[in-house]
C-alpha cells in the first residue's frame, strides 16, 4: 500500500485531467469560466480563514491514538480542499491553453502550466507551511483565469486587456494579503510572475486565448460558394497515419497555393487576424504575403478565412494564422516541389 500511495498524485492528476478533457471539450464556454471563478472565489475565502487560523496560533495537532490522528486529519482537510480548487483550475486552464496553442513557444508555455498541475498533487499537504507558495499559486490561478474571461466578457481581443487583466490578478492577490489576518508569507513572488508572463507575452509565448485553432490546410481547388469552403489537399504517405495531408504540394508552373484556417472563438468575440504566407531563405523566414481579414464568434467549427500565393518558389514555406497583433494561432509547414498534383490522387476536404 505505501508503494501505491507514492502513484495516488499522478492518478489523480490524470484522472481530473482527463475528466476536464471530456467535460470541457472543444469549445470555450461561459459556463465554464463561471465555474472556474466559484473555485477562486471559494480558494480566496478559504486561504483568508486559513490565515485567520495560523494567527490565531492553531498549529497542527500533535497528539498520539486514533483521536490524534482524526484531529490531524481535521487540521489538514482545508489545505487539501484548497488543494482540490488548485487543481481544478490549473487543470482547466491547462486544457484551454494547451488547446489554444499552435506553435512551440505557446506550447512550452501550456507544458510549464501542465507541471505546475502535477506539482500542486505533490505539493499540497505543504502548503500549511508554505503561504508565499499559497499567494504565488493563488496569482497565478487568477491571472490566467483572468486573461481568459476579460477578452471573453468584453468580446475584444486587444491586447491592453492581456495587461489589465495580468495586473488585476496580481492585485487581487495582493489584496487578499493585506487582508490576511497577520499577513503570513510573502507576496512578491506574485508580482516576479507578473513580470514573467509579460516578458512571455513579449516573446509570442502566450496562447492568444480565448482563440482556439480548429483546422489548418493547404492545397489546391479551392471552392468559396455560400457557406461552402472546400480545399483538395495531397494525401500523406501511408506510414504518416497521423497526417491529415502530405508535408510536400505539387504546384506548375504559374499556379497558385491556397492556405484556409477555421479557427474557433466565442460567441460575441470579435478578432482580427491575419494569414502570412512566408519562405525560408538562407538568413531566416521572409514574408511572402499577409491577408488581414475580421473574424466573428460563435460558429462551432470556427471562422474561416482563406489566401493564395501565386507561382511560390519551390522550397520550404510556412501557412501563418495569426491575430494581427502579432500573436501566433497556428503554424502549417509545407515544401513546395515543381510540377502538378495528380487530380485523382486529391482529397477533397471542408470547413
Amino acid at each position: 500500500m505505501k508503494f501505491l500511495q507514492r502513484f495516488l498524485p499522478l492518478l489523480a492528476f490524470f484522472g481530473g485531467f482527463a475528466w476536464d478533457a471530456l467535460t470541457i471539450g472543444q469549445r470555450v464556454r461561459a459556463a465554464d469560466l463561471w465555474v472556474l471563478g466559484a473555485y477562486l472565489l471559494a480558494a480566496g475565502l478559504l486561504i483568508l480563514w486559513l490565515a485567520r487560523r495560523a494567527a490565531r496560533g492553531d498549529g497542527e495537532p500533535v497528539a498520539a491514538g486514533l483521536r490524534g490522528r482524526l484531529a490531524a486529519i481535521a487540521w489538514q482537510a482545508p489545505y487539501l480542499l484548497l488543494q482540490f480548487f488548485f487543481g481544478g483550475i490549473f487543470s482547466a486552464l491547462f486544457i484551454f491553453y494547451f488547446k489554444s496553442s499552435g506553435h512551440l513557444g505557446a506550447w512550452l508555455t501550456a507544458l510549464l502550466l501542465g507541471l505546475l498541475l502535477v506539482g500542486n498533487e505533490f505539493v499540497g499537504k505543504r502548503y500549511g507551511r508554505r503561504f508565499t507558495l499559497i499567494w504565488a499559486l493563488f496569482a497565478l490561478n487568477a491571472i490566467l483565469l483572468f486573461n481568459f474571461a476579460l477578452p471573453h466578457a468584453l468580446g475584444s481581443l486587444d491586447p491592453l486587456w492581456f495587461y489589465v487583466s495580468t495586473v488585476a490578478g496580481a492585485l487581487l492577490a495582493h489584496g487578499l494579503w493585506r487582508l490576511a489576518p497577520g499577513r503570513p508569507g510573502r507576496i512578491f513572488p506574485a508580482w516576479l510572475l507578473v513580470a514573467g508572463l509579460l516578458l512571455a507575452w513579449r516573446l509570442d509565448m502566450i496562447a492568444p486565448v480565448p482563440l482556439v485553432k480548429q483546422d489548418m490546410a493547404v492545397g489546391h481547388e479551392f471552392v468559396h460558394e455560400g457557406n461552402r469552403f472546400a480545399l483538395k489537399v495531397e494525401p500523406p504517405p501511408l506510414w504518416q497515419f497521423w497526417r491529415a495531408q502530405s508535408a510536400t504540394v505539387h504546384v506548375a508552373e504559374g499556379g497558385r497555393l491556397y492556405g484556409v484556417s477555421a479557427v474557433f472563438a466565442p460567441l460575441g468575440v470579435t478578432a482580427a487576424l491575419e494569414h502570412r504566407w512566408e519562405f525560408r531563405e538562407a538568413d531566416g523566414w521572409r514574408l511572402v504575403y499577409r491577408n488581414r481579414f475580421r473574424s466573428s464568434g460563435g460558429r462551432e467549427r470556427g471562422f474561416r478565412g482563406y489566401s493564395w500565393v501565386l507561382n511560390p518558389r519551390p522550397g520550404a514555406w510556412r501557412f501563418v494564422v495569426a491575430t494581427q497583433d502579432g500573436r501566433t494561432i497556428g503554424i502549417f509547414p509545407v515544401r513546395v516541389e515543381r510540377g502538378a498534383a495528380v487530380p485523382e490522387s486529391l482529397v477533397e476536404r471542408e470547413f
